[in-house]
This record gives structure tokens, C-alpha cells and sequence, in this order.
């Protein structure tokens, strides 16, 4: 009987702080895989740290890859070309992804009838207005089939064939890689599933860091100029300033 592999690809940028606890999540969680028979690893992509975040990765027993050039999109495809296994799986580095999570993954993959897809998401603490926002992206994500950037799961003959993350976006890529993925599974047959009844949990830093003008104000930008500062990292700082 053919043994199903399982690639769990974090993309880590300056995450020293929240690095260990989320690869001693994913592998607690990965005991799902474990029972099903099912190999996997842990690739992480050090996007450029200043940090000791690749250390901490080698020490938790992850492979480590090194990206120099500092986008989301780039270290995930950094980390997917050393990945060994038939499924990848993107999980941030700020995110924590539980055994029963996981679970409901396997149970999808192992009906030959999804390509890829995704989870709906939770913060790690409660915040009226954050939460909102969460709500709705949770249903957006649903109904059209986006997965959230946090968690991302695709059969990695696919993630060939559409050709990775788009390395042109430095936000929204994991909207574009999402269309594409639909795209190909409607060709071979499949479908697209996010899963719900087990969220990913994930920090709410962000929320402590940024205050909501800042992120209305890049909402606004990328309308008025139909998506022009998602292709430029200077204008993308909630991800990229290093703020941590």
C-alpha cells in the first residue's frame, strides 16, 4: 500500500517569538497524519529573518530553507520546492493548527475528490471589531472558495501545474492562487473545499500593531487603484515593516 506524505511548509519572517509554539502546534497536530499511516515534515522558509527565527526552526527539527528576497509569495514557493510531499500544506508562522483540524484534512484528502483548499480562521483573543471582520471573511472565504493565506492546502502535482504563488503580489496572493486552483480543479474534476468546523487559530497581534485606519487606508488604496499597491512591497506594511 502506497504511504501518503504530507509537506508542511511555514514561511517565517522575523518570528522568533512565535516560531517554536507554532511548530510544536503543527506536529501535535500531525498525529492525525501519524494514525493514518500517513509521513510528514515540517519545511520552513527563513524569508530573510534578522531574528534568530531559522535557528529556532533548526532546533525544533524543521527543515530549513533560506529566502533572501522578503515576500509571502516567494518564501512559499522557497519552501515548496524543497517539500517532499504529494500534498503541501501553507501554515503561517503565527498560527496554530489543531489535531482535529488536521483530522478533517486527512478525511478530505483521502476522498479523491479535492484539490486543494483551505480554513476558515479564529484569532487567539476576542475583539469586537476584529471579530466582525473575521466573520465576514470567514463567509466570503466559504462561498467562493478563497482560502485564507494562514492555511492553504493544495495536492502539489497542482501547485506545479498553476505555477505557485504569484511572485507579481506582496498581499492577496493567496486570493490569486485560490482562483487558479478552482480553475484547475474544474478541469481535472475535483473541487475546492475550505474546511469550518475546527477554525485555525491565529494571533491577533496584528490588531495590537496596526491600528483599523491603517488597514482602511491600504483597503482604500488598492480599490481606488484596482489592486496597485498589492504589487509593491513598500506599500504593503502590515506585512512587511518587521513590526512583530
Amino acid at each position: 500500500m502506497r504511504v501518503m506524505k504530507i509537506s508542511v511548509v511555514v514561511p517565517a519572517f522575523n518570528e522568533e517569538k512565535l516560531i517554536a509554539s507554532t511548530l510544536e502546534s503543527i506536529r501535535t497536530a500531525a498525529t492525525a497524519f501519524t494514525e493514518r499511516g500517513w509521513e510528514w515534515e515540517i519545511v520552513v522558509c527563513d524569508n530573510n529573518s534578522t531574528d534568530r527565527t531559522g535557528d529556532l526552526a533548526r532546533a525544533a527539527g524543521a527543515k530549513v530553507v533560506f529566502e533572501p528576497k522578503n515576500q509571502i509569495a516567494r518564501a512559499r514557493n522557497a519552501g515548496a520546492a524543497v517539500a517532499a510531499g504529494e500534498w503541501l500544506l501553507f501554515v503561517d508562522a503565527d498560527s496554530r493548527p489543531s489535531r482535529e483540524l488536521f483530522t478533517d484534512l486527512g478525511a478530505r484528502v483521502e476522498e479523491g475528490r479535492f484539490l486543494g483548499g483551505g480554513s476558515t480562521v479564529q484569532l487567539d483573543e476576542r475583539h469586537f471589531l476584529a471579530s466582525i471582520c473575521i466573520f465576514a471573511w470567514n463567509t466570503i472565504s466559504r462561498v467562493f472558495k478563497w482560502a485564507a493565506g494562514s492555511f492553504v492546502l493544495c495536492e502539489a502535482a497542482a501547485f506545479q501545474a498553476i505555477g505557485g504563488f504569484n511572485e507579481a503580489l506582496y498581499a492577496a496572493e493567496e486570493i490569486d492562487f485560490s482562483q487558479r486552483l478552482k480553475r484547475e480543479a474544474r478541469r481535472r474534476g475535483k473541487r475546492v473545499v475550505i474546511l469550518h468546523r475546527h477554525p485555525l487559530v491565529t494571533s491577533a497581534r496584528k490588531i495590537h500593531l496596526y491600528s483599523p485606519w491603517e488597514y482602511a487606508w491600504f483597503m482604500v488604496k488598492s480599490v481606488m487603484t484596482l489592486g496597485r499597491p498589492m504589487r509593491t512591497r513598500e506599500e504593503c506594511p502590515i506585512w512587511y515593516d518587521g513590526r512583530r
